[in-house]
């Protein structure tokens, strides 16, 4: 270990006289920074209940993109004026404490090392880290209550000793990627909430073995007695409303027009009359659909309410309503020893995606990637297939511009017929996640990882959630957890983040970085290193050229490391005099 290095990861180096910082004034690439570059502040010195941080690396977002393009009209930012307060990119960042006020000294100490979990709510709120909160484009900053103190306690995540720089801050995408397979809806009826059971003249009898005494209110329409006799036996408010047709008005009635917590369907025959009801759940609401025929067609359903909202369609086809719910019957993770389709695998997080599922120690045994750049796909390949091979995984890959086959029947043809155990979309597009519906076995999953906006409609087969236990899932954000878990699996040798890094760059490259993720520039994720000057944006295919040193200690497929992360601080950082 280098001198230098020593140095600056024990975090006793002088201080800088200012800090650099690429603050956002407005939508579009010319309000960050000024006239294109970060502009220079004075440090500033913690109060008693902040500690003050220095940025390691700040690993850029597409997500990073859309606030740069909306500016202040970014759902996250609530219409803010950034010309009058100003907000600042970057929330996976990894970071080191530089000095703690007085009330948190039992807490925190000067050089510890931390990552961020920035999916931050404050009473209900989010005001999440790189949004609401200025993030980490910028070389030191404080850290207050704003972070400390949320709903989930601090958002702070201590890291171990082992952990590179760069894979600390890729703890928060491959959080987000964990994330998607960790259940996120609820499956069970809502204690104190509002359910609504919807039944028709074909009704047979019904049982409800648990959960029936969750409810404060239950609302029956056109249910037959066996659903009447059940419901009268619980202390829940009662109220009948036969024969509706104005579901929005029922909601605005019954709800405030916050939608109905759990929603009961019974026998149901029209694909569209299930598609209108779904359509007045509540956010992490229920659709349960109890039937033994199918429908009779596909339903529109919220694509983005899926993933942003956590609603969850379940259903089973026996006379027990409640056999529906419970994650036993509804699961997230893909299955063991199956096939998944992987829609958008090319982009960073897809790749993430690929990457999780073939190391995976009860994985997948097939995985399909689709992506529409030949180059990207050759960068699957050269990635992936040595990890496939040496894993017993086959791997897959497939372009639907050049193909003279249809996406259909490559899968068709890849599983024998039988079609995908899972289906794993990561390009927001609701024709490609309804194309991917139609490769998906009846007791398939499909995971919608990327998100579209809420409103956002698109066709799936919902006969096939109660027929056959399909299942719907999807994700926004994550938790300190899932950025553990990622971490724990690091230090086991069973993931490795830093095989995500495709390009790095100091701090005055942080605008041209975005644009390089705006333009899919790089087949990965870049990374900016703030305490860095003169590093230009660098592919790591490029080091071999400009930073040999650097280059050498790259791992097998020219994977970044935390060897390689040694000698660029040792070679490019610059204590300051």
């Amino acid at each position: 270990m280098g001198e230098k290095y020593k140095k600056y990861h024990a975090a006793n180096h002088t201080l800088p006289q200012q800090s650099f910082a690429w603050n956002l004034y407005g939508a579009g690439m010319e309000s960050m920074g000024k006239e294109g570059k970060p502009e220079p502040f004075a440090i500033p010195e913690p109060t008693d209940d902040q500690i003050l941080v220095r940025i390691d690396t700040v690993s850029i977002c597409f997500s990073d993109v859309k606030i740069l393009k909306q500016g202040g009209s970014h759902p996250k930012l609530y219409n803010r004026n950034l010309t009058v307060e100003p907000t600042r990119l970057g929330h996976e960042v990894s970071l080191t404490i530089i000095k703690v006020g007085k009330n948190l000294a039992g807490k925190y100490h000067p050089g510890q090392r931390l990552a961020v979990q920035p999916d931050i709510y404050q009473q209900g709120m989010s005001t999440a880290y790189g949004y609401t909160i200025p993030g980490g484009l910028v070389q030191y900053h404080c850290i207050g209550k704003e972070v400390l103190e949320t709903d989930a306690g601090a958002c702070l995540l201590p890291v171990e000793e082992g952990m590179g720089y760069a894979e600390s801050a890729l703890l928060e995408p491959w959080g987000c990627v964990v994330a998607a397979y960790t259940q996120r809806r609820r499956l069970d009826p809502k204690l104190g909430g509002t359910m609504w059971i919807i039944g028709n003249a074909d009704d047979s009898s019904f049982t409800f073995s648990k959960g029936l005494d969750a409810p404060a209110t239950i609302i029956l329409t056109d249910v037959p007695d066996s659903v009447k006799k059940l419901v009268s036996a619980t202390k829940a408010n009662i109220i009948e409303k036969n024969n509706v047709t104005d579901y929005e008005f029922l909601s605005k009635e019954l709800t405030d027009g916050k939608g109905f917590d759990d929603i009961v369907m019974l026998n149901p025959t029209s694909a569209e009359v299930v598609g209108n009801v779904a359509r007045f759940i509540a956010r992490r609401g229920t659709l349960n659909i109890v039937g033994t025929k199918p429908l009779d067609g596909l339903t529109s359903v919220d694509l983005g309410r899926l993933h942003y909202d956590y609603i969850a369609f379940v259903g089973n086809n026996s006379t027990d309503i409640a056999a529906s719910y419970g994650e036993a019957r509804n699961r997230c993770e893909l299955r063991d020893g199956g096939t998944t389709v992987f829609v958008g695998a090319g982009g960073p997080m897809g790749q993430m995606h690929v990457q999780r599922a073939l190391e995976l120690p009860d994985g997948p045994k097939t995985v399909i990637a689709t992506e529409i750049s030949d180059e990207r796909l050759q960068t699957l390949v050269n990635m992936f297939e040595p990890l496939a091979k040496k894993n017993g995984r086959e791997l897959f890959i497939f372009n639907p511009t050049t193909s003279k086959q249809s996406f259909h029947d490559f899968v068709m043809e890849v599983t024998k017929g039988q079609g995908a155990d899972d289906v794993v979309v990561s390009v927001p597009v609701a024709g490609l996640m309804e194309e991917g519906d139609t490769v998906m076995k009846v007791d398939g999953m499909m995971v919608l990882f990327a998100g579209v906006p809420n409103g956002t409609m698109g066709k799936v087969n919902l006969s096939n959630v109660y027929l056959s236990n399909a299942q719907y899932t999807g994700t926004s954000g994550l938790t300190i957890d899932d950025q553990s878990s990622v971490m724990e699996r690091r230090l086991a040798g069973t993931l490795s983040p830093g095989r995500s890094v495709a390009a790095i760059g100091g701090m005055e490259t942080a605008a041209e970085a975005i644009q390089s993720v705006m333009d899919s520039k790089y087949p990965g994720k870049v990374v900016i290193f703030p305490q860095i000057h003169d590093l230009p944006l660098t592919s790591l295919k490029e080091l071999k050229d400009r930073l040999p040193e650097v280059a050498a200690k790259l791992g097998q497929d020219q994977m970044w490391t935390n060897e390689a992360e040694e000698v660029l601080i040792e070679k490019l950082w610059q204590e300051p005099k």
